[in-house]
């Protein structure tokens, strides 16, 4: 899952302004370095901007959420410090609606709900734990899930985050016995052939931190058979 080579021509630009670029990143793209060295998709947004803008000098790059090196999906960046505090900001009071897709082979007991746990996180094991009741060091988790569509082997879930922790949906999910496709940290018993987990940032909403309208963002999951027939699943004819 190594993509230290990515480059600008590997960029799939969904949105970009003058304060915001928004990118669908790639299963093993790394949003911010990391211990790995390998080449962050910030820094190839950064070079990007750059480029396009003319302007002398290292463009700025803000990183105002992240999405684990094996998900998919959409990516905010901020192109101004303006627009990062106000994301920063938008992101910390919940006004940000991020849907993601997930891909299990054991469907949760209902159709639809609401999960609660309590991660604690540990950062030697860079994996969080799931509890049904608080304890020392826990934070609060929640997400609404609701099953989207099914195969012969597996289910799409569609998942929208109300809190934003550590590996959360990784965890919630693993913990009421639906681990996603390929996270073998999470329980899953076979990886994914291109080391990366069935976890796509789906879909983001929220209000222009400047301009104040509504944006909305949807990115394509990978182009993998097993996406293929999810997306087709759930597509509008």
């Amino acid at each position: 899952m190594n993509r230290s080579n990515i480059n600008m021509a590997d960029l799939e630009i969904l949105y970009e302004d003058n304060h915001l670029i928004i990118v669908n990143k790639r299963v093993g793209d790394i949003v911010q370095g990391d211990k790995t060295g390998d080449k962050p998709l910030s820094e190839i947004v950064a070079a990007y901007i750059a480029e396009h803008s003319k302007k002398p000098g290292d463009a700025f790059i803000g990183v105002p959420h992240r999405l684990d090196r094996p998900v998919s999906g959409v990516a905010v960046f901020a192109k101004t410090s303006k627009g990062l505090e106000r994301m920063n900001e938008l992101f910390r009071n919940g006004e940000v609606k991020k849907l993601y897709w997930a891909i299990v082979a054991k469907a949760p007991e209902n159709p639809e709900g609401l999960l609660t746990h309590y991660l604690l996180r540990n950062e030697k094991q860079n994996r969080s734990y799931a509890y049904p009741k608080p304890g020392n060091g826990t934070k609060e988790a929640r997400l609404k899930y609701r099953v989207a569509a099914s195969s012969d082997n597996y289910y799409l879930l569609e998942i929208e985050l109300l809190t934003g922790r550590h590996h959360q949906i990784r965890s919630q999910l693993s913990a009421i016995g639906s681990p996603i496709k390929g996270d073998l940290k999470y329980g899953a018993p076979r990886s994914n052939p291109d080391g990366g987990i069935s976890l796509h940032a789906r879909s983001i909403r929220f209000i222009h931190p400047v301009k104040k309208t509504e944006i909305f963002i949807e990115a394509q999951p990978p182009k993998e058979s097993i996406w293929n027939f999810f997306t087709e699943a759930v597509t509008p004819k």
